[in-house]
């Protein structure tokens, strides 16, 4: 993402996207994955002299990997800071295979005694009497 020491992506905030990451950092409000993308912006920002700070310095100061903070760099300037912020979504996301009962189902089956000469519950085991159950009608 680098191109001998010259940046490809290069962030430069406006006083006010600043203004609105610090007070993201700052209150601690969102998620930890949104706040840490928001502390990689403003320290990764190159404007009003500030330079920006070298990837790896970033990647060390947040406990993040370096491909981290050049993704959400490269976002920032591709697509803009709220893509940045927030979560790229998956392109193939499965539907859910149990509702809220059926966590509950799984839940209180899977804190419960196992089946008889078994000494505790497996997945394949759980599956089953799930579908026994007609909590589902597959696993």
């Amino acid at each position: 993402m680098t191109t001998v020491g010259r940046k490809l992506y290069q962030v430069t905030l406006t006083d006010d996207e600043r203004i609105q990451l610090q007070d993201l950092v700052d209150r601690g409000k969102g998620s930890k994955e949104r706040r840490k993308r928001a502390h990689i912006l403003l320290l990764a920002d190159t404007g009003r002299d500030r330079g920006g700070r070298l990837d790896t310095d970033i990647a060390d100061a947040l406990g993040v990997n370096v491909t981290t903070v050049e993704r959400v760099r490269k976002r920032c300037v591709m697509a803009g800071l709220d893509a940045a912020l927030d979560r790229k979504p998956h392109p193939n996301p499965r539907p859910r295979l149990l509702d809220g009962e059926g966590e509950a189902t799984l839940t209180m089956l899977a804190c419960s005694q196992p089946p008889a000469g078994q000494a505790s519950w497996t997945p394949a085991l759980l599956g089953d009497r799930l579908v026994a159950l007609n909590v589902v009608d597959t696993i």
